[in-house]
């Protein structure tokens, strides 16, 4: 399950958690935004530092409202996220994204173990690891790694839909409501979560009357 992504939640949550740990290692870049293109060496975009382009892309996907569009600034979040910067986590994951897809669980939770062990403040570590934990039914490690997630960055959309997943599965909607609806201050042209947001706002309006 390579980075976390919205399609169509349908109960069990696992579909969705693991949708939005997806991100293919082809994804098309969003050239129509000049913050998401990847330039070459001694451009403007060069000269940005990882997180002057992790924040620009997330202006983008704020401000964006063409779902097509949003999913390709979303697609290049993960991307950003997901690089690690050292050779040796990236192949770690590599190495556990493969044990996941062979269903060694036990492998690749060794293998994210590593490296959060080795570069705590890495993300997508803590996202990967929570899938996993979600996968083989431990929801409280899976929301104890979620929390690790948003400390690090308050606004990964794919930690907050799993958030929203577990919260929903675990018959918090009041909660889960609220984490989808944080998802969407950060990704707004998402449209599975705002019909997980309306969903679930009329299930709680129903559970009232």
């Amino acid at each position: 399950m390579p980075a976390m992504r919205v399609f169509a939640l349908s109960y069990p949550a696992l579909p969705i958690l693991l949708a939005l740990t997806l991100v293919a290692p082809h994804v098309a870049m969003a050239d129509d935004f000049g913050i998401v293109e990847k330039k070459d060496p001694g451009t403007a975009a060069s000269s940005l530092s990882p997180k002057q382009q992790i924040d620009n892309l997330f202006t983008a996907l704020k401000r964006q409202r063409d779902p097509d569009q949003a999913s390709q600034i979303a697609d290049q979040i993960r991307m950003e996220l997901s690089d690690s910067g050292s050779a040796t986590i990236n192949l770690l994951m590599q190495w556990a994204d493969k044990a996941i897809q062979e269903k060694r669980n036990a492998a690749a939770m060794d293998f994210l173990d590593q490296v959060i062990s080795l570069k705590p403040d890495y993300v997508e570590g803590w996202n990967r690891r929570a899938t996993l934990n979600y996968a083989i039914g431990d929801y409280r490690k899976s929301m104890e790694d979620i929390n690790q997630v948003l400390r690090i960055e308050p606004r990964h959309f794919g930690a907050l839909g799993g958030m929203a997943a577990i919260l929903s599965e675990t018959g918090k909607d009041e909660m889960a409501l609220k984490a989808w609806e944080r998802f969407l201050e950060v990704y707004p042209a998402n449209r599975a979560a705002q019909e997980q947001v309306n969903t679930l706002s009329e299930k709680i309006a129903g559970s009232r009357t």
